[in-house]
């Protein structure tokens, strides 16, 4: 009988002994408190009583701190809206001046005549510090927009699988295109007609992140084969 209640009190402070040596973890609790979500209802002057660290406050109550919280919620939400207002503002006025642009380009009757419409178009209407073409066949057009030394390997290089390519240019390749060391960013655009590579376009800009690969190109796809038709129109 004795063995037996030396064994129950030795399981008992065996039991007692591994709850001891249980280190609460933020996990533990926090999985203890979403199991049990009635501790709150059961101890509600702990509730009130509880005070949080707060850096500008010194410390607050928990209704402060998600009070807070939410404050900070609905701000972030309200700066998303502003700038999903603004972006949206900002393509309103592009797809304008593309509208306006593809009119103009329209009406050219020469080469000379739509390569100084895209020059115009994108050095003054978009800010961008430099506007060139490069076309795979020879033309006997002489126009300052032509690049006229071999970009064969930068296409190869840079377009051979993709239809853009965005970001920086290495030294040579941008002495190439724009007959200067340093350009910032660029964006090089091909041009196909009828399923065939006649060139691409090469555009500038001093920011250097401007021309990122994560930015939309749903109205230059548009450019691009508005821009290789009509180069081919007036050229070939």
């Amino acid at each position: 009988m004795n063995k037996d209640k030396n064994k129950v009190i030795q399981a008992s402070e065996q039991t007692l002994k591994s709850a001891a040596e249980i280190q609460l973890t933020d996990e533990l609790i926090v999985s203890y408190l979403q199991q049990h979500p009635e501790f709150f209802n059961r101890q509600a002057e702990f509730v009130t009583s509880l005070r949080l660290p707060d850096h500008q406050r010194g410390a607050i109550s928990l209704v402060e701190r998600q009070l807070l919280q939410q404050r900070e919620k609905i701000h972030n939400l309200e700066e998303e809206i502003t700038q999903l207002m603004v972006i949206a503002n900002q393509n309103e006025q592009l797809f304008a001046l593309y509208s306006d642009l593809y009119l103009r380009l329209l009406d050219c009757t020469t080469a000379a005549e739509l390569l100084d419409c895209l020059h115009q178009a994108t050095t003054k209407l978009l800010s961008f510090d430099a506007f060139k073409v490069w076309l795979i066949k020879p033309i006997s057009v002489n126009h300052s927009a032509l690049i006229t030394d071999d970009c064969a390997e930068i296409m190869a290089s840079r377009l051979s699988k993709d239809e853009y390519y965005f970001g920086r240019l290495q030294q040579s390749e941008q002495e190439l295109i724009f007959a200067q060391a340093s350009t910032g960013s660029v964006v090089l655009v091909r041009l196909t007609h009828h399923q065939e590579d006649i060139g691409f376009l090469a555009i500038s800009s001093r920011d250097a992140e401007h021309f990122d690969p994560r930015m939309d190109t749903l109205l230059l796809n548009q450019f691009k084969k508005l821009v290789a038709k009509l180069l081919h129109q007036h050229l070939y």
